[in-house]
Order: structure tokens, then sequence, then C-alpha cells
């Protein structure tokens, strides 16, 4: 097939044409603040999110945030936002929810930024071309530090990604480095029926080469006109040769190479995060740093916020949602994003919604079809909730309103002969697991108490004290009922919403579900010759999604935040999180 020569140019309008057909990785958080994503996993849960990169001090300057401040176009001060406890230790390739996310892509840039619109533009790369699709050059630029006042070369990147991408190092993230070629090598698939990891064949992929100190080439299996895109995801970020010594001490005071460094990480209290010195790069921040308090209760957040405690929120409470724009007044953001919300089912559990057998399948279809999604997002979320259609967002090129059908359909009737005709619903209650510091009992109530009152199957929430100790579970795969997840993408991209949630193995696919028809049709999407193709075939991926049901569709969020008086100049991007480099202290 003939192919265009692509070129990745440094302004939006350069990259818009290619900008919605690539994978991604979101978080889990239904408000916004404790998502996953493949940056990450669920949104609720949510990415992809966004990343997780981190980065040390270096220097004794680093803690006021020095000269650099006044460089930078803003003062000295530190702000404060809200945040939850990372999951793991700060390492890119190793981070696939928001906790972790949040403050790894203020530490550390990437080739390839997303403006406030979702669009791509050029951050570390100089170009990103390729004759054929298949095989990339990248040149980066030459003025690029990390931290400790190492260089970025294109060495920081191949080694960190063959690091990423490597068995024996067991990311969660590594499956994002699968299109490049020699992958297979250095991360084998398991056999099936084994419980044993495979040996790597390799140490390290062959489609990665330097070629010189600000050049590298990457080979990758198929031709992937999309490839581009997914290199502002956390995982691809570029690590210094610090790291390779004792990656464990770098998950705790990471090295990156962004706008901002770890100065403190307190387990379960905060981060402190400070100017990093060395950065020259175009987020260059207005303020001193930004301190990120974990909070157990959302309520608490709020609460801190209208005080003049905090001075950035995220995620309002349910128990605001009617009053915060009021209370808030000018300071209240409430705007579309790109979160997706939904509980999914472990399919590998004992359990009657469990397999692929037709009859789990129906009882999946009528637990969805009992849910009154737009009585629940009116009454408990004020409107801040949109019902869900498909399995991504609106703001998304392919998303397509009817593609859900009955499935996100509220209709007792039929849902009561579906789960007849399954043999009706034996064994123990239905739970959805949430984390309590993610503000869900009320939603989670009201849709087991619609499943009951629908199809008589007895069902209850079932609470964790936070976000990491659920995806711990559920990392694990030790989840025995239905539990709450959700994406933030990482970029504007159908594809974004299904490969890191759906496909088999894919990072973020909490529920296991595995479908040969799925999987083909998102190959054939990512090989596609135009992006109209592309979206063709993801759209019929995502019909076979309605047809087997491994996750239940809830709603689309919201951004719902806001600031306090002590603080100006803050926006939130569309993918819902607040652009720190900018907020100013007044």
């Amino acid at each position: 097939m003939a192919i265009k020569r692509n070129k990745w140019l440094a302004s939006a309008a350069g990259v818009a044409a290619l900008s919605l057909t690539l994978t991604a990785c979101g978080g889990d958080d239904e408000s916004g603040g404790d998502e996953s994503s493949s940056s990450q996993t669920s949104a609720e849960e949510s990415g992809s999110g966004s990343g997780d990169e981190s980065s040390e001090s270096g220097s004794d300057e680093s803690s006021s945030g020095g000269d650099d401040a006044a460089a930078g176009g803003g003062n000295d001060e530190i702000i404060t936002a809200n945040g939850s406890e990372p999951q793991n230790p700060l390492i890119p390739a190793n981070t696939t929810e928001t906790g972790g996310g949040k403050i790894l892509d203020m530490v550390f840039a990437k080739l390839i930024d997303y403006d406030s619109e979702g669009q791509s533009v050029m951050d570390v790369a100089e170009s990103i071309e390729s004759e054929d699709n298949k095989v990339w050059t990248i040149k980066i630029k030459d003025d690029r530090k990390f931290s400790d006042g190492t260089p970025v070369t294109a060495q920081s990147f191949v080694d960190a990604w063959n690091w990423g991408a490597h068995i024996d190092n067991n990311n969660q993230a590594a499956y994002f480095f699968e299109p490049i070629q020699g992958y297979a090598e250095v991360h084998p698939a398991s056999e099936e029926g084994s419980e044993e990891a495979p040996a790597a064949e390799a140490e390290e992929m062959s489609g990665l080469k330097v070629v010189d100190d600000t050049t590298f080439e990457v080979t990758l299996e198929e031709a992937y006109a999309a490839f581009p895109q997914r290199l502002g995801y956390t995982a691809f970020a570029p690590l210094p040769e610090s790291f390779f010594e004792d990656p464990e001490a770098f998950g705790e005071k990471p090295v990156g190479n962004g706008p901002y460094m770890v100065e403190e990480w307190n387990h379960n209290v905060g981060a402190k995060l400070v100017k990093n010195p060395n950065y020259v790069g175009d987020s260059q921040p207005k303020n001193g740093g930004v301190d990120v308090q974990f909070y157990q209760e959302q309520d608490a957040a709020y609460v801190d916020l209208q005080a003049g405690k905090l001075d950035v929120l995220d995620a309002v409470p349910e128990t605001a949602l009617s009053t915060f724009e009021d209370e808030l007044g000018d300071r209240a953001v409430n705007q579309p994003a790109g979160v997706f919300q939904s509980f999914t089912f472990p399919l590998y559990a004992d359990a009657p919604f469990a397999g692929d057998s037709e009859e789990a399948k129906k009882i999946r279809k009528a637990i969805s079809m009992s849910i009154d999604r737009e009585g629940i997002t009116q009454k408990i979320f004020q409107g801040t909730r949109t019902p869900a259609k498909d399995f991504s967002s609106p703001v998304v090129d392919g998303y397509e309103e009817g593609i859900c059908g009955e499935l996100c359909e509220h209709d007792d009737e039929k849902a009561k002969a579906l789960l007849e005709e399954a043999g009706g619903w034996s064994g123990d209650p239905l739970t959805i697991a949430f984390n309590s510091d993610g503000g869900h009992q009320a939603w989670v109530d009201a849709v087991c108490g619609e499943i009951t009152n629908a199809l008589g199957i007895e069902c209850s929430g079932q609470a964790y004290p936070n976000f990491k100790g659920l995806r711990d579970d559920v990392g694990s795969k030790n989840m025995t009922g239905a539990f709450r997840t959700g994406w933030q993408m990482d970029y504007p991209a159908l594809e974004n919403f299904l490969t890191p949630l759906y496909k088999t193995g894919a990072s973020s696919n909490d529920g296991g579900y595995s479908s040969e028809e799925f999987d083909k049709l998102l190959d054939e999407g990512d090989t596609a010759e135009s992006n109209e193709e592309s979206v063709a075939k993801y759209q019929e991926a995502e019909k076979v999604l309605v047809e087997d049901a491994p996750a239940i569709p809830l709603w689309y969020s919201n951004t719902t935040g806001g600031y306090s008086e002590n603080v100006q100049d803050v926006n939130f991007d569309v993918f819902g999180v607040p652009e720190y480099h900018n907020i100013v202290k007044n």
C-alpha cells in the first residue's frame, strides 16, 4: 500500500490529522482523582490517564526553586493540590493510575506533549519522521537535562524503553512497547495454562537503535501511522543513568527532566514537588512548586479548599455537587472531559457472571439493563455526569452515541427476561468494590439498589479504605465480585479507550477479558491506511464489547473542581487535569 511521509511538527496543526488513531492509557477515578490508565488504568480508576513521572532535586537550590522562579515569569510560592497515595514506586513504566501519574507528569517531559485541547505538540522531540510508517527517526533537542544535571540523550530513551519492556522488571505499562520490533523477545507471552513467567530471549528490543546523542531509530513490527501519538504517555519518558544503578531508591525520589522534581514523598501523607532548575522547556513553572496532599476523604479536601488551606481541587465530592458552583462562584470548574466510568466483572472469578458463555453474557447484560443511568446522574451527580452510550467519550473522534444499544438502556422487563433465559442467579450475592477515598459510596448503593429491585439479585458495595488497596487486589486478580473502574484518556482517541482496557493481556485489562475477534479488529485499525478506516475498525471492535459486556458502561464525567482565593490563572485541560505550572499565588 502507498504510505505518505509523516512528519510530526512542533505545532498542533501539524499533527492533528494523526492525533485520533492511537493507543493510550488512562486512569481510574469517578471524580477525576483516582483513575487508572494504562496512566495508567481506570479513570474512575484512570488512565489513560495519565502517566507517572518523577524526578529528584539534584541541588540544594531546588528546595525553594532558586532564581529560576523569576526566570519562569512567576514567583517562588508553593501551591497546594489534592492527590492520592501512588500505588507503586514512582517509575514511569510501572505507573498506571492517577495517584502516581499526577506526580510523574509534573516531573517528566516526554517526546511529545498534549495541549489543553488534547492536540499533540513537540516537547523533547525536535522531529519524528518516517518514510513508511514502520521505521521512525526521532531527533531530540540538545539542551534538555535531568534534574541531577546530566543530559537527556537518545540513549536515555532507548535504555528506558528497553528496561520498561523487559519481562523481568514486571512493569504494568510494559504492554505499550509491544508495537516495537523485538518486544516479543524481551517480553514473551506466557504459555496457556502456565503460572510461571517465561524467560526473555533477549535483553534489548531489536527495533531500537541509537544513531547519535540526539537521534535514535525505532522500527515497528508493522506500519503504524499513529505511533508518534502515544509517545506522550508516561511509560515513554527517558531515564537518567542513575536510575539503573538503584531503581528502588529512584522510585522513592525520581530524577526527571520535567518542570518539577520530587523533594519529598511522605507515604500516605503527600508529596512535595519543587521547581527543576535544569528545566528549559515550554512549561516553565510560574510558582515555586506543588505540594500534593493525599486525602482519605474528598469531603475533607473540599472543606480545606473553602477554608483556603488547599489551593486547587480536581475532584468535587458528591455531597457538594449541588452547591459547589454557588459556593465557589467564578472559582468553580465544571467542564467536559475525556473520562469514562464503569464497573468491571472479573471474568476469572467463580461467579454466575464470569466466563465467556452465552449464559454469563446474558447475566452481565441483564445487570446493565437494570440500571437507571439517567436517574442516578441527575439525583446523585446533579447533572455533572452524562449517561454512557458507548465505551469511550463524546470528546473523541469516532464516538457513536447509539453503539451501546440496549446494553446501556434502562429496561427492567427485558433485564428480567435475559436473566431468566440465562437460568437465573445462583451463588453468592453480587458485590461492587470501590475505594472510600474516591467518593463512590452513593452511586454504588444506588446501582446495587436498582439491581436488587429489578432482578432480585442481592447486591451491596464492598468498600476499600483507599484507592491503592483496591488497585492492589484488582491488579493481583483477587476480585470475587465486580469493581468500579473508569478511564481518563491520555489523548483524544477512540482506540485509547479500547486497547489498554480490553485487549488480551493489556496492561489495564483488569477483568481478564479476551476475544480474538476484538483483538483482530484493533490490529486492523492500528495498521489501516487512513484515520477514517482506523476509526471504522475501532468502532467494529467496540461492537464486540457491547455483545460480550465484560464491563458495564455507566457515565461520562465532567471535570468538577475549583480553586481558592489564594491563586489565579487556574485552567483545566481536556483531560481534566489542572495546568499546574501556570498557577500563580496571589
